[in-house]
């Protein structure tokens, strides 16, 4: 998108890439289908980009999501809307993603260069002089743009090449993390695999602080694996444990699962307790294995002190109470997350205050631009990484072709 958008401002552009095909994450991304946006409004938008999601409004009022969408749509890709304003071509083929970026760069002159991995940034006179290959071969330009992407899935190339290249013109680099990545939790039910498989629709997550208020709670689905927690609401919550452990010193974060979230407390109890009252005579482990997921219940009962085979015309008044509790606060103590090779996104990134938001150039090296994943931006899985990583993108590209040619 960057290379485009230089060129189509009229710069002489090469396009660089270490790897032997062009657009291996994207082919990738959206389970292989290519979620190229979301259409929620920009104010929405930003909400699911928490991380440095603000420094992105002056980049959305060149491009926007909308005007991704138009791009496609003008170079013949249909694309469709899905849930929560996910947008898809209809092809359901990231292929057909890929292929109309390479061809419309192709056709604007930008000369394409695979196995071409860089070695170094040029820098001199205080400003951006080019790039130096592995092969020693110099490429000289008045306009160099770092669009490397993070350290999340390094099988596709994205091994963080471009955080040495912005240290070395001065930047700093917030700490790298994987984000929107599995939990990882050492709980005797995670153990034993007790839990494994079991998914969980429409609940709560929360990520606790060291005092227990909730730092983050995100509603929809889970589900448990051999180490922990994964599924939509876990990978969203994912990014926020590293901070809550630095914050509290602690090596464990607690996270609260409400099973029943639309649901309060005493609204719970009182339908539970009608269906505890049509059948008083079954063991309360039989009522219940239709309403509450069978294989937690054990779990449940063990917590609250609570007989599994207790009937409802001899249910003891405090413990029942922990029981509830527990489906609306089943806490989960926390070790941290899996690696990079299981991230969606990295955390962490070129310091943004160091970055012009309105051109993505940098505020230390002239003729420096950065877009994408590089920067300190990270936003929940959905279409909103794709749509940053876009919106910056032609944002550079952009400003990087205008000062080429000493518009800027």
């Amino acid at each position: 998108m960057a290379s485009i958008a230089a060129a189509e401002q009229g710069a002489s552009v090469v396009l660089l890439d270490k790897g032997d095909r062009l657009g291996r994450k994207l082919g990738i991304s959206g389970g292989g289908r290519c979620n190229v946006t979301n259409i929620k409004e920009i104010n929405e938008l930003i909400q699911y980009i928490p991380g440095g999601g603000r420094f992105l409004y002056s980049a959305f009022s060149l491009f926007s999501n909308r005007d991704i969408i138009a791009f496609f749509e003008k170079l013949g890709i249909a694309l469709k809307e899905e849930d929560n304003g996910r947008m898809f071509p209809v092809s359901d083929k990231a292929k057909t993603v890929v292929d109309a970026l390479v061809g419309k760069a192709r056709a604007l002159g930008v000369k394409l260069q695979t196995h071409h991995p860089v070695q170094e940034v040029l820098f001199a006179d205080g400003k951006v002089q080019g790039v130096t290959l592995v092969s020693g071969e110099q490429i000289y330009a008045d306009s160099v743009i770092i669009a490397t992407g993070g350290k999340s899935v390094p099988h596709t190339g994205s091994t963080g090449d471009g955080y040495p290249w912005a240290a070395a013109a001065g930047h700093t680099i917030t700490e790298l993390y994987p984000t929107e990545v599995p939990i990882v939790s050492k709980e005797p039910y995670i153990v034993d695999r007790s839990l494994q498989g079991l998914s969980l629709r429409d609940v709560k997550l929360s990520v606790l602080n060291g005092k227990g208020k909730p730092v983050v709670q995100h509603q929809g689905d889970m589900i448990f694996t051999h180490f922990g927690l994964s599924g939509p609401i876990a990978l969203r919550c994912s990014g926020f444990i590293r901070s809550v452990k630095q914050k509290s010193g602690s090596s464990e974060v607690k996270l609260a699962l409400d099973l029943f979230p639309t649901m309060s407390l005493t609204e719970l109890d009182t339908y539970l307790r009608r269906l505890m009252a049509e059948e008083p005579k079954r063991a309360l482990k039989n009522v219940l294995k239709g309403t509450i997921p069978e294989r937690l219940l054990p779990i449940l009962f063990e917590r609250a002190a609570l007989a599994a085979d207790t009937t409802y015309e001899h249910l003891p008044k405090e413990t029942w109470q922990a029981f509830v509790t527990n489906l609306k606060s089943f806490i989960i103590i926390v070790t941290g997350t899996r690696s990079f090779d299981e991230a969606f996104v990295t955390g962490g990134g070129v310091h943004l205050k160091e970055i012009s938001p309105q051109t993505m150039e940098s505020k230390l090296m002239p003729g420096l631009f950065f877009c994408g994943e590089v920067m300190d931006i990270h936003g929940y899985t959905g279409g909103y990484n794709i749509t940053a990583a876009f919106a910056t993108g032609y944002t550079a590209g952009h400003h990087a072709g205008l000062l080429a040619q000493g518009l800027l």
